[in-house]
């Protein structure tokens, strides 16, 4: 009976805007509610029309990423929201391991290498910080802010991280999006590997002007690994627990 209901209003609902009628504000509104359904779904559906497992990037990283991006984005935090960046420190650093995707084009816009910090680890990374000084990559959700010409990188993205204990002393730590050297596949050639920063994912000097362009101004970017006490913890990421984005 309520499935009936349900769908009755889903026919009704459009019929009654065209008509100029308003639904009482203790009714939900079906028609908005079928709409951010198939925001969803078509969001969800991205991942296998772009093929991401063909470009290394497993479902279950994407659609953490998603359940990340869609919480604040239902708090009204994103500016940028057909925007979201992955970068997967689960992978070698030999691999490209950072994913730019716009989801209102349906396209992967960029994919390419990313540093982690010097002491997450050497190839592969391993170990994570919020702690400034630490020149360890910290994990989870960051809102991309505006740009920035630093005296060091030049052109680069400022950052911030959402997740207390987590990533929150990312501007603290002055943790940005910014080009090196080391980030290239000349690099990964001479010495095995890619080289790493500070704590900042860093990427191709070529990239990073056009990356940084369509990432900025208030976008979901978020670095994962496997860390149990992360994916634990992360309110985020859970977040039928209160206040999904703990205050400093």
């Amino acid at each position: 009976m309520h499935k009936l209901f349900f769908y009755v209003f889903i026919f009704l609902t459009p019929a009654l805007h065209k008509a100029g009628l308003e639904l009482p504000n203790n009714v939900v509104d079906v028609e908005a509610v079928v709409e951010n359904l198939k925001k969803k779904d078509d969001k969800s559906n991205v991942y296998h029309k772009l093929n991401l497992a063909d470009f290394g990037l497993s479902d279950e990283v994407f659609n953490l990423a998603l359940t990340g991006h869609n919480s604040l984005l239902a708090q009204g935090k994103l500016e940028n929201p057909d925007i979201l960046t992955i970068v997967d420190f689960s992978q070698s650093s030999k691999n490209k391991r950072l994913y730019v995707i716009d989801f209102s084009q349906q396209e992967l816009v960029h994919h390419t290498f990313v540093a982690h910090g010097r002491n997450t680890g050497d190839e592969f990374a391993r170990n994570f910080s919020n702690t400034d000084g630490s020149w360890q990559s910290s994990l989870g959700f960051y809102i991309t802010k505006n740009t920035n010409m630093g005296a060091s990188v030049g052109f680069s993205l400022i950052m911030e991280g959402v997740e207390k204990g987590f990533n929150d002393n990312a501007k603290r730590r002055q943790i940005i999006v910014h080009g090196a050297d080391y980030a290239t596949e000349d690099f990964i050639k001479r010495t095995g590997r890619l080289g790493r920063s500070f704590g900042c994912p860093a990427v191709p000097p070529h990239q990073i002007k056009p990356i940084v362009n369509t990432i900025k101004n208030g976008s979901t970017l978020f670095i994962y690994y496997p860390d149990e006490d992360y994916l634990s913890n992360s309110t985020l990421l859970n977040s039928d627990q209160p206040n999904a984005i703990r205050q400093s």
